[in-house]
């Protein structure tokens, strides 16, 4: 996940906003494994909100430090799946869902709040932080680079119309694909992804909100 050009002044706002989206993230993966029968994830703790469980200290760090930063990965176990290759498109898919849910609950509830003494500066800021952080996640991770979800959401896909080959190619050279990409954003700053997220953001508030 990557986030760029943080101000400092709403890292207040920001930091319990990334660990709770991030920990429903991971949690919503572990939560469908064993809704389809694998308890790998549960037995090993991680059938949990608590952040303690899904944030990597490493991932978190390079996060607050370098705007890019990720959180463990829930293990899921195939053999204990009912359809391995469904069910795990769905455990894939259950993280990125479970932001797009948390998205579209704070643009209620901001809206709800819009045009009341509730909505303080402070919590509005912190409800569109909230949004951007879950569409932010939720995009990222629906990409088609291994090791992201969107990679696990096509592969079957992509096995049955190319061939094995292909997916094992996406394994092996995507983490390098989204390592370089990564690094040039970085370095050159100009961040690749946000071309990406940023219009789907946008799209998102003009269809909540009409402006």
């Amino acid at each position: 996940m990557i986030f760029s050009n943080i101000d400092s002044q709403i890292i207040v706002l920001l930091i319990p906003a990334l660990v709770f989206s991030l920990s429903f993230h991971e949690f919503a993966h572990a939560w469908m494994a064993y809704r389809l029968g694998d308890s790998t994830a549960a037995r090993m703790g991680r059938l949990t909100l608590n952040p303690m469980s899904h944030l990597d200290p490493i991932g978190s760090l390079a996060l607050l430090l370098m705007g890019f930063g990720w959180a463990k990965p829930v293990p899921v176990d195939p053999r204990y799946l009912k359809n391995p290759r469904q069910d795990m498109v769905k455990v894939a898919a259950a993280g990125p869902i479970s932001n797009i849910i948390l998205a579209i609950i704070a643009a209620f509830v901001l809206r709800l709040l819009f045009d009341t003494d509730l909505l303080s500066n402070s919590v509005k800021t912190f409800f569109i932080i909230f949004m951007q952080i879950n569409i932010t996640l939720a995009v990222f991770n629906l990409l088609p680079v291994s090791p992201l979800d969107g990679s696990q959401i096509l592969s079957p896909f992509l096995e049955k119309q190319f061939g094995p080959d292909t997916v094992w190619k996406m394994q092996v050279y995507g983490p390098r694909v989204l390592f370089i990409i990564i690094i040039i954003s970085m370095v050159t700053d100009i961040h690749i992804f946000s071309f990406i997220i940023t219009p789907i953001f946008n799209l998102f508030i003009l269809i909540f909100f009409n402006f």
